[in-house]
C-alpha cells in the first residue's frame, strides 16, 4: 500500500485554485470548526504561533478527515523540524525566509528518504506510515510531499528565478508583510510599491509554470492575486476574524460595562 495521495499537491499542480485560511490560535478544537466550514487548505503556523510539536499534531489529527488539507508551516528551515513534522503526518509544508536555491534544495533534501536526500528513516515509528501500516511508505512517501517555499526579503527576490529551477520545490509563496519591512515599507504590505514587488514575483511564477501563494486580509488585494491566477490563496486567519468577531459583538452591545484592563 503506498503513502496516501496528496489531494492538495495535485491540485495546485493541476492549476485548480484553492482558498485557506491561516490557524494561529495553535488549537485543535478551532482548527477542527475551521476545516468544517469548507477551506481548501488550512495552514498550522509553527512560526509565529505558540505551536510545538505536540500542538501541530493535535491540530493534523483534528483536521484529518475532514475535506481541508493541513499545510504546516516551519519555524525555520531547519532539517529536524522536517523530519519531526512529516513524521507526525503533514504531507506539506512551508518553509520561510528562502534566499537561495541551495537553500532551497537543502530543504527539499530534508524530505526525502536515502539516496534522493537526508530524511531520516523512522517510518515504523511514525504516525505519517501509519506506524508502520503502510508497508510502501518509504518507497512512494516523498511523491506526495510538497513542498513550498517562501520568498519575503529583498535577497529572496534577487533569487526567485534560480530558485524556481530547484527540482522538487512545488510552489513558491510570497510573504507581503516581511518583504515590505525589508523593502522599507513595515507594516504597509499594500503599498504600491511594495505591491509591485509582488506582483512582478507573482509573475515570475507564472511565467515559470509553477503555483504561487500569497496571504491577504485586504479583500481588494485578493481579489487581484484570484483573478490572476495565484495557485493557492489564504483569505485571513483564524485570529483576525476571532478579534474582529468580538469587537463588533461587544460594540453591537456595549451595556454598562466598568471593566478595568489590566496586563500582566
Amino acid at each position: 500500500m503506498p503513502a496516501p495521495i496528496n489531494g492538495f499537491k495535485q491540485a495546485i499542480l493541476a492549476g485548480r485554485q484553492q482558498v485557506g485560511l491561516w490557524l494561529s490560535l495553535a488549537n485543535a478544537y478551532t482548527a477542527e470548526i475551521a476545516a468544517l466550514a469548507g477551506f481548501d487548505w488550512l495552514l498550522i503556523d509553527g512560526e509565529h504561533a505558540p505551536n510545538d510539536i505536540r500542538s501541530i499534531l493535535a491540530q493534523l489529527q483534528a483536521l484529518s478527515g475532514t475535506p481541508s488539507h493541513a499545510v504546516v508551516r516551519l519555524p525555520a528551515a531547519e532539517t529536524w523540524i522536517v523530519k519531526q513534522v512529516l513524521d507526525i503526518g503533514a504531507q506539506t509544508i512551508l518553509v520561510p525566509m528562502v534566499e537561495s536555491a541551495e537553500q532551497a534544495r537543502s530543504i527539499v533534501a530534508a524530505t526525502r528518504y536515502a539516496p534522493a536526500g537526508v530524511r531520516g528513516i523512522g517510518a515504523a515509528l511514525a504516525r505519517a506510515s501509519r506506524f508502520n501500516g503502510i508497508a510502501d511508505y518509504i518507497a512512494t512517501a516523498g511523491e506526495q510531499i510538497c513542498v513550498l517555499v517562501q520568498i519575503e526579503s529583498r535577497a529572496g527576490v534577487a533569487a526567485l528565478d534560480d530558485i524556481l529551477e530547484v527540482e522538487g520545490v512545488d510552489g513558491i509563496f510570497i510573504g507581503p508583510s516581511d518583504l515590505a519591512a525589508d523593502l522599507g515599507y513595515p507594516g504597509r504590505a499594500g503599498d504600491p510599491a511594495v505591491q509591485r514587488v509582488v506582483r512582478d514575483a507573482l509573475a515570475r511564477i507564472k511565467t515559470a509554470g509553477r503555483p504561487s501563494g500569497i496571504l491577504s486580509s485586504d479583500a481588494a488585494l485578493l481579489e487581484g492575486y484570484i483573478s490572476s491566477g495565484v495557485a493557492f490563496v489564504a483569505v485571513g486567519s483564524d485570529v483576525g476574524l476571532f478579534t474582529t468577531g468580538l469587537a463588533a459583538l461587544r460594540k453591537r452591545w456595549p451595556g454598562q460595562s466598568s471593566a478595568v484592563a489590566c496586563y500582566v
